[in-house]
C-alpha cells in the first residue's frame, strides 16, 4: 500500500475519532443541562434528625416548584444555597457542588448579573479550590451590591487563600461593620490568628458561638474551631470542654469526634485515638480523619495499613483533580493534600510536584510556603526550604506546627539562636501537634 494511501487513511480515521468524541462531549452537555439535581438521603445519625426532615421537605419542594417552572430562578438559587450546606454536613462535595452549580448557571443563562448567584458561585468556586477564580466572582458581584456582608465574608476567604491577607482584614472590617454576627465573628478569629493573635482569636471565636444557633452545623463548625485553637495553646482542658459539649449539641459530629481522636493521640491513647478517627471517617468524607490515621498507624507500627491507606487516598484526590480539568461544575484542586500525601510514603519528587503545582496558583500564600518549605526540608534541601519558610512567617501567626517547621529549618541551615527561640515558643505550653513533629522539636532544643 502506498504511503500517500496510508497517510489518507489515517487522517479519515483521526476525523472520524475525532467527530466521536465531539459528538460525545456534545451529547454529555446537553444531559447536564437538561438534568435536575435532587437532595440525597443522608446516612448515619444525622438522617435522624428534626433539621433533616425540615432539610428534605424544604429542598423536596424547591425541586418540584422548578420541575413546574423551569424559569423558577428563585427556588433555583434556594435549593442551590441548601446543596451548598448540605456539602459541608456531609462530605459529599462532588454530588452537590456539581447540583449547586448547575442551578446557578441556569439563573446567569437567564441574569449574568444576578448577585445571588455570583455569590453562590464565587463560594463554590472557594469550595473547589479555585481560589483566584472564585476571588474574581467575589469582586464582581461586590460591585453589584457592596452593601451586603455575605460577599465581603467570601471576599476575606479568597483574599486569604491568594495570600491578600491586608485585603483580607480590610473586607472582614467591612463585613462586621454592616453585620455583626456568627459569619463575620469566626473570620475575625481566623485573621486573629493567622497574624499571631491566639488570645483574640479565642475572644472573636467565642462571640462567633454566641450568635449562633446551639446544634446547628455552623456553630458548631465554631466551636470545634475554637477547640483547635485550646489545642495550639495546650490548653487541652478548654479543647475537650469545647469538643464535648459540641457533641452534646450535635450527637455524632464528625469534626467534634475528630477533636476528641486529636486530644487521645496526644495523651499517646493510640487505640482510642484510632476508633475516633475511624468513626468520624464513617460519618462524613474529609480525608483529613485518613491522614490523621496514617500517621497513627505508622506510630502503632500498623505500616502495611498506614500504606493502603495513603494509596486510597492518593487514588481519590488524584480522581479529583483530575475531574477539576475536565469540568468545571465537580472536582477541586487538591496538589497541597497530595504533597502531604505523597510525603507520608517518602515520594518526595511527586510531593515537591504537587507543592510547586500550588504554589504556582498562589505563591503569597503562608500554608503553601509552608508546604514547599517542609517538602525541601523532607529531601534534605535545606537552603531552598529557607525562602519558603521565611514567606511563610510573614503574618507573624504562631501556629505550633509552623513553629517547629520553621526551627527545624533555621537548624539545618546554621541559624541556631533563631531556631532555639522559635522551638521554644512552639513547645512552651505543649501544644496538641503530631507526634513526630514534637519529639523531633524536643530532641532538637534539647542539643541546641
Amino acid at each position: 500500500m502506498k504511503k500517500s494511501k496510508i497517510y489518507l487513511i489515517s487522517i479519515g480515521l483521526f476525523i472520524l475519532a475525532a467527530s466521536f468524541i465531539i459528538s460525545r462531549y456534545s451529547t454529555q452537555q446537553k444531559k447536564k443541562a437538561t438534568t435536575l439535581y435532587a437532595i440525597l438521603d443522608r446516612k448515619g445519625p444525622s438522617s435522624e434528625t428534626e433539621e433533616w426532615k425540615l432539610t428534605r421537605n424544604r429542598a423536596m419542594d424547591l425541586y418540584k416548584a422548578i420541575v413546574v417552572n423551569p424559569d423558577d430562578t428563585k427556588s433555583m438559587l434556594a435549593l442551590a444555597g441548601m446543596f451548598v450546606q448540605e456539602a459541608r454536613i456531609t462530605g459529599n462535595y462532588t454530588h452537590y457542588d456539581m447540583a449547586a452549580m448547575k442551578y446557578i448557571n441556569d439563573v446567569l443563562k437567564k441574569d449574568t448579573a444576578n448577585f445571588e448567584a455570583l455569590s453562590i458561585k464565587s463560594l463554590l468556586y472557594l469550595s473547589q479550590h479555585h481560589f483566584a477564580d472564585g476571588l474574581a466572582i467575589a469582586e464582581k458581584a461586590k460591585a453589584i451590591n457592596p452593601y451586603n456582608s455575605f460577599v465581603y465574608g467570601i471576599l476575606v476567604d479568597g483574599n486569604v487563600e491568594m495570600g491578600h491577607y491586608a485585603a483580607a482584614v480590610e473586607n472582614s472590617d467591612k463585613m462586621i461593620s454592616i453585620r455583626p454576627d456568627i459569619r463575620s465573628y469566626s473570620r475575625i478569629s481566623y485573621l486573629r490568628e493567622i497574624h499571631g493573635d491566639n488570645p483574640g482569636a479565642i475572644e472573636a471565636m467565642k462571640l462567633a458561638i454566641s450568635a449562633g444557633v446551639p446544634g446547628d452545623e455552623n456553630t458548631e463548625w465554631c466551636r470545634v474551631q475554637l477547640g483547635k485553637l485550646y489545642e495550639h495553646t495546650g490548653d487541652t482542658a478548654n479543647a475537650a470542654l469545647q469538643y464535648t459539649l459540641s457533641l452534646q449539641e450535635r450527637p455524632d459530629y464528625a469534626y467534634g469526634i475528630a477533636g476528641m481522636a486529636r486530644l487521645a493521640a496526644a495523651q499517646q491513647n493510640h487505640a482510642k485515638a484510632i476508633s475516633l478517627y475511624l468513626h468520624a471517617d464513617s460519618l462524613i468524607t474529609d480525608y483529613s480523619f485518613k491522614e490523621e490515621l496514617v500517621d497513627l498507624y505508622n506510630v502503632t507500627g500498623e505500616n502495611e495499613k498506614a500504606n493502603a491507606l495513603v494509596k486510597e487516598i492518593i487514588a481519590a484526590m488524584s480522581k479529583d483533580a483530575s475531574n477539576s480539568d475536565k469540568d468545571e461544575n465537580i472536582g477541586h484542586y487538591a496538589d497541597q493534600e497530595l504533597a502531604y500525601a505523597y510525603l507520608k510514603v517518602k515520594n518526595y519528587d511527586k510531593a515537591l510536584y504537587h507543592a510547586m503545582q500550588e504554589y504556582n496558583r498562589r505563591p503569597d500564600n503562608i500554608d503553601v510556603n509552608e508546604t514547599m518549605a517542609w517538602v525541601y526540608y523532607s529531601k534534605n534541601d535545606f537552603d531552598k526550604a529557607l525562602p519558603y519558610i521565611k514567606t511563610a512567617l510573614k503574618t507573624n501567626s504562631k501556629n505550633p506546627r509552623l513553629l517547629c517547621r520553621a526551627g527545624l529549618i533555621y537548624n539545618k541551615t546554621g541559624n541556631v539562636i533563631l531556631s532555639k527561640s522559635l522551638l521554644e515558643t512552639a513547645l512552651k505550653n505543649n501544644p496538641v501537634i503530631s507526634e513526630a513533629l514534637k519529639a523531633e522539636s524536643t530532641a532538637v532544643l534539647k542539643n541546641i
